[in-house]
């Protein structure tokens, strides 16, 4: 995937931009889950998700190819599309972002407040991603994949800094989407030499990560139903799998219930908005706290990025 030389390298890139997000060891999440609970603050970039580093690192390097893209498309319902447009932004490279009819309509607000063209096609995010490789060739744009060595190199920044600041982690809890946080956890833990379980999440409803890692194979689901809505996947991609299915050390569902009332866990114990991908590595923890009693772990919060409305309705449904 990329060296430790090259991980240094995309820090001080990503740092340029903004300084390393903080990890804190919350009192009233370690006391209510009897163990010692670190959070790593996704939620404090400045698109409110871990994903803009991503979008930081592959920027930078195509922009300095022999052959820079005179633009890039691609497909998202949020966080990956805000990266983007916030990265393209910079360094006014235009950017065309492909969302799924009723797309969380913050999302869609702040991915055109960073100048990015924003389309809306298909009742999911795979529609979606389908027309925007149709329109690619009418704009001639680079398409954008939401798993790309440069993009798990960025992302992984967020997992260095969490190692370098936090030791002796037993495990760490992180939400599974398209793969590029997981892939890049693991590779960081990976050459670090630690011995720390990386422990995936998914949605009940979006469980084709879980189905594959069970199977030793991709096992593709005809649907996904969640709250959490960066981890509505039911396509893995074959690069992320593959490092999953060999550096995880196990993956875990968690329902909707459970998600949000990690959603309110999180406000109530470190008044922190988490969004629904966001909250389901703490809603992971609270499942298995008994197994992880007395030990070290962290959880990352990924993304903040919901709005009030579907925040207090999923809240009132709690049962």
């Amino acid at each position: 995937m990329f060296s430790l030389s090259e991980l240094e390298q995309a820090s001080q890139l990503v740092h340029k931009v903004f300084p390393a997000t903080p990890q804190y060891q919350w009192p009233q999440l370690s006391q209510n889950l009897g163990c010692e609970v670190w959070v790593k603050h996704e939620n404090h970039t400045p698109t409110t998700a871990f994903k803009v580093r991503g979008g930081i690192v592959l920027i930078d390097h195509l922009m300095k190819s022999s052959q820079p893209p005179k633009g890039l498309i691609s497909a998202t319902i949020g966080n990956h599309g805000q990266s983007l447009a916030f990265a393209g932004n910079r360094v006014g490279l235009p950017v065309t972002i492909v969302v799924p009819e009723n797309n969380n309509e913050d999302q869609n607000r702040a991915i055109k407040s960073h100048g990015a063209n924003l389309i809306i096609h298909g009742h999911d995010f795979e529609a979606a991603r389908q027309h925007s490789l149709k329109i690619q060739h009418e704009l001639g744009y680079r398409a954008v994949a939401p798993f790309e060595r440069e993009i798990v190199l960025g992302v992984a920044t967020y997992a260095f800094e969490l190692f370098k600041h936090v030791d002796s982690l037993d495990a760490v809890y992180v939400p599974i989407g398209m793969g590029s946080g997981i892939a890049g956890l693991i590779q960081v833990r990976d050459l670090l030499g630690l011995n720390t379980k990386i422990i995936g999440v998914v949605a009940e409803g979006a469980p084709t990560f879980a189905l594959s890692f069970a199977a030793g194979k991709i096992i593709n689901t005809e649907q996904a139903h969640t709250i959490a809505d960066g981890v509505k996947t039911r396509s893995p991609m074959v690069e992320a799998f593959d490092i999953i299915k060999t550096g995880c050390e196990r993956i875990v569902q968690v329902s909707d219930n459970e998600i949000a009332q990690a959603m309110l866990h999180y406000y109530q114990a470190t008044h922190n908005l988490a969004e629904g991908a966001g909250a389901v590595s703490l809603a992971a923890l609270t499942q298995e706290k008994e197994t992880m009693k007395a030990k070290k772990v962290a959880v990352i919060l990924t993304g903040g990025n919901i709005d009030y409305q579907r925040f207090t309705q999923y809240i009132n449904a709690i049962a």
